[in-house]
């Protein structure tokens, strides 16, 4: 009976020795920095609970819109998705990171019309975590 306990016991740190490592407990920490400049949104951020990770994948998207002087957008043309994604190293369970999009229109988002920038979503594809932000950028 002992021969037999000693045999489960190993057996089951064998197997717990090969499952793979998980993470703590993904998260965004407190709200990312977005900031805009001409037709660029850049986002500032970092991600915490990553434990034994050595990489995280992150995506940016958004909502790009051609505004008009009247605060409307003259057109369905002037209006489109942009998205950048990056791979980015974790250190000690986190991660920084500094991902920017830049709209471009056809014809082009000229002076008096300005870029705003809505939808703005920020994901983590490799813990499966997100985060939305309202209003326009």
């Amino acid at each position: 009976m002992k021969r037999f306990a000693i045999a489960a016991l190993l057996g089951a740190a064998m197997i717990a020795a090969l499952a793979p490592a998980q993470a703590g407990s993904p998260h965004f920490v407190q709200s990312p920095t977005i900031t805009r400049t001409g037709n660029t949104l850049t986002v500032t951020g970092k991600e915490a609970g990553l434990g034994n990770e050595e990489q995280v994948h992150i995506v940016l998207s958004a909502t790009a819109e051609c505004i008009n002087g009247g605060l409307r957008h003259p057109k369905a043309a002037n209006k489109t998705s942009v998205s950048a994604a990056g791979d980015f190293p974790v250190q000690n369970g986190k991660a920084d990171f500094t991902l920017s999009v830049t709209a471009t229109f056809d014809p082009s988002c000229s002076p008096p019309m300005t870029v705003r920038f809505t939808n703005v979503t920020l994901a983590d594809t490799t813990n499966g975590i997100s985060q939305s932000f309202s209003g326009t950028f």
